[in-house]
């Protein structure tokens, strides 16, 4: 018994000492000035991170020497699910509290616009919307009188923005962001264009743009967009209709409820591709880089079908008979 109480009373007085240790360092830390290597020092939290994503950026652009005190520090003092993602500028020395403080309350130097590869244009426009640093010049205009404002030559501004992250000047005009974004998607379509595959079924650029927005939305992992292209140019070239199911639902609109029913693969809109053949008349979303060069340089390939496995990928097939016996599979469970 006596054995036992000497432990406990150790044990506690380790946990006092580490706990005493552990509070003087984090004091320490929270006070001292940051070691920066010159000033200004510019600095980009990430839209989206979690506290430790963000404490690894910090460290990897050099404002902070570790990622665990500021984790600690910032967890301690109820601020870890507080801070902003944006452009952030130091111009003269401060403690890590005062940048802890910077960060929640969004002291920013540039406005950040981030476009998911895969959203569509009004998507996009609500998330430019939702930006409190720039000047809202697009608020109740059609896309119409955007695509006007910013001389583009289409009719419809699905899929021309690259998808990628945007910084601005405070109070900048969102129609700058949306130029920026749209003068990128012509610059890297330019360049898949010139770098294409031959004997591609597209008549220009936009068709290839087309092309992918489609494979952008039918997966996630970049390793089968070669794949799908392939397939999607090689049920073209054969005159099959592509029956893609994320066209269908982009042709819906605002009547997709989340379940794609059999009556809606039967209801002819422009974007049917079970009910009309060849690509649909404008891109369904904003394709990546990684979509592009798929589009542009699809797999050789004599697949003519895929199907989801259910872990992220796609099991592909050459005839409709291995197809239907990996629906069975994959889909059915048989």
């Amino acid at each position: 018994m006596r054995a036992l109480t000497i432990l406990l009373k150790t044990l506690l007085y380790l946990s006092l000492t580490v706990a005493i240790l552990l509070g003087g360092w984090l004091t320490y830390f929270a006070h001292s000035p940051l070691v920066i290597d010159s000033y200004p020092k510019v600095f980009t939290v990430r839209q989206g991170s979690t506290l430790r994503a963000v404490s690894r950026q910090l460290t990897q652009q050099h404002i902070i020497q570790e990622p665990w005190s500021f984790w600690m520090l910032a967890r301690l003092t109820g601020h870890g699910n507080n801070l902003k993602a944006g452009s952030y500028q130091l111009t003269e020395s401060l403690s890590a509290y005062q940048l802890l403080n910077k960060l929640v309350k969004g002291d920013f130097h540039l406005s950040v616009v981030t476009i998911i590869e895969g959203w569509t244009f009004r998507q996009m426009r609500e998330a430019l919307d939702r930006n409190e640093h720039l000047k809202h010049d697009t608020q109740g205009l059609s896309d119409a009188d955007i695509l006007r404002k910013l001389n583009i030559p289409h009719q419809h501004p699905e899929g021309l923005f690259f998808p990628d992250t945007y910084f601005a000047a405070l109070g900048s005009s969102d129609l700058v962001v949306l130029k920026r974004a749209y003068d990128t998607m012509q610059t890297h379509l330019a360049e898949a264009w010139s770098e294409r595959a031959a004997d591609l079924p597209y008549r220009d650029a936009y068709e290839a743009l087309i092309m992918a927005s489609l494979v952008e939305k039918e997966t996630g992992r970049a390793s089968d967009r070669p794949m799908i292209a392939g397939v999607f140019a090689n049920r073209l070239k054969k005159g099959m209709r592509l029956q893609t199911d994320p066209s269908v639902i982009y042709g819906l609109g605002s009547k997709f409820d989340g379940d794609l029913r059999k009556a809606d693969l039967l209801t002819d809109t422009p974007y049917n591709s079970y009910t009309r053949s060849g690509l649909p008349p404008t891109p369904i979303a904003l394709p990546g880089l990684h979509s592009l060069q798929a589009a542009l340089n699809p797999a050789r390939t004599n697949a003519l079908y895929f199907v989801a496995r259910g872990d992220g990928g796609s099991h592909f097939s050459n005839s409709l008979d291995e197809h239907n016996r990996a629906v069975d599979k994959f889909i059915r469970g048989r």
